[in-house]
């Protein structure tokens, strides 16, 4: 049966809340029949009494993988599925209608999902949780942090949305609860909090976009001014100006690596180093050419200019993320007899180990040593230093695509143009999103184009699939 109980501490605060406007909340709840009183689950926080008036077959939470997979349901029988799926009008968040934030926010985790390929992280769950079960997991420590690793982020992710998940359907039994006892003050405070999940949905949908090998890790942004003279460096450090705005409003750490000024005004050329947890992740979106149209500030006749500069973000690897790795799922492991002179067992057990990275291709083999683990080792050893040539073979090509935007600055490879004169407005060229207020986006107000861009990219990856 799917679970429709309340947490602990959404059941406590409905008892507070009730205690301050009813003598006896218990009698209150118990008025509404077992819908109400289920929500609660055990009751050992009140009375004796009063707990054996509310003894119904109900927990507070549970932690068994089945109850862990069930879906949130109300007490008539609404799920996040069944919400997205019932074609509500989504309305203005301003707008105080409870259908209309549950069906916005429903639809939020739905696309939440499908953006973190759910089935896949489920299924890939249970293969790790299988490996981390396996008696001898510890005897290669490097293998075993790296899965237990992946498990935990994986399982991070599951919790966070099942746990969005609860929160919908308990505001909405509050805002129930609260209609059936006529109570203003509660219907108003379950409807700021739909409110409130409503704008909190959008920054999960970003969230879920940075799934990517390296977005989680900090990064170079490096600005170059185009054609245009001084117009472009003025416009290339305003540019950085944005960038460095935009990180320090997400709380990154912003640090100047290099800056080259130009001759007049703006700069030729700089680089940042933004810290902080997915800074690549979003500012990958950020690459190519920003074109300025404008009235020159530098020129006496006020006449109108274009001005390109060139930006480009590279992730910033460590030691660690620039080693491949290894799944132990991609492996297929070969065992035969090994050949010539190797001592007195060479040739009478399959001692000899090939080990096959599958998605690559790439061998490794080892029949010198005496022993089939000995052996397995020194092939593991030699398939991470191939498959790490290759990785960095890798990340090389990819810091030469995200640095190509640098190659050639001028009109035709804009992703982005800023008009100042004779009309103001922001419009995203791949994405065709728009917006008429530059100032607030040269302030670093640059997310929902960055989510535009990650959503449209995600679904096109997902078209050529």
């Amino acid at each position: 049966m799917a679970s429709r109980l309340l947490t602990r501490s959404t059941a406590a605060r409905l008892l507070s809340h009730l205690c301050r406007r009813k003598p006896d909340p218990i009698h209150c709840l118990l008025t509404h029949g077992a819908a109400s009183a289920s929500l609660l689950g055990p009751t050992c926080d009140l009375p004796a009494a009063d707990s054996a008036l509310l003894r119904y077959p109900a927990r507070w939470f549970s932690s068994s993988p089945a109850a862990a997979t069930e879906a949130p349901m109300t007490a008539d029988g609404l799920t996040v599925d069944s919400i997205a799926s019932k074609g509500w009008t989504i309305l203005p968040e301003a707008e105080s209608d409870w259908r209309s934030h549950a069906a916005a926010v429903a639809q939020s985790i739905k696309l939440i999902k499908k953006r973190l390929k759910w089935g896949w992280i489920l299924e890939r769950t249970k293969q790790l949780a299988v490996v981390l079960e396996r008696p001898d997991l510890w005897d290669d420590p490097v293998f075993a942090g790296r899965v237990s690793r992946e498990h935990g982020e994986l399982m991070g992710k599951i919790k966070s949305v099942n746990q969005f998940e609860q929160e919908l359907i308990e505001h909405i039994e509050m805002l129930r609860l609260a209609r059936e006892e006529n109570d203003n003050e509660l219907e108003s405070e379950s409807m700021s909090a739909l409110s409130d999940m409503r704008r909190s949905a959008k920054e999960k949908e970003l969230n879920a976009l940075l799934s990517g090998d390296n977005d989680s890790c900090s990064c170079f942004i490096e600005v170059q001014a185009g054609a245009g003279g001084t117009e472009s460096m003025d416009w290339a450090a305003m540019i950085m100006n944005m960038y460095r705005s935009w990180a320090q409003r997400r709380g990154y750490t912003v640090t100047v690596v290099e800056e080259m000024p130009g001759e007049i005004a703006g700069i030729k050329r700089a680089t940042i180093k933004v810290d902080g947890e997915y800074a690549f992740g979003y500012a990958k979106a950020e690459v190519g050419v920003h074109r300025l149209v404008r009235i020159s500030p530098f020129d006496s006749g006020k006449r109108r200019h274009t001005s390109f500069a060139a930006v480009a973000v590279i992730p910033i690897l460590g030691d660690a993320s620039s080693r491949y790795q290894i799944k132990d799922s991609d492996l297929r492991i070969e065992r035969f007899r090994s050949g010539g002179p190797g001592g007195q067992h060479a040739n009478t057990t399959e001692s000899a180990i090939r080990i096959v990275h599958v998605p690559t291709g790439i061998t490794a083999t080892c029949q010198n040593e005496r022993s089939q683990h000995m052996n397995k080792a020194s092939a593991m050893a030699v398939l991470q230093s191939r498959l790490d040539q290759l990785e960095i073979a890798r990340q090389a090509q990819m810091n030469a695509e995200h640095t190509q935007s640098l190659n050639e600055i001028s009109w035709g490879n804009q992703i982005r143009s800023y008009v100042l004169h004779p009309y103001r407005m922001v419009k995203d060229l791949r994405t065709n999103y728009e917006v008429s207020d530059p100032d607030s986006v040269l302030e670093g107000d640059l997310d929902d184009f960055i989510l535009n861009y990650l959503s449209s990219s995600l679904d096109e990856a997902n078209i050529y699939k």
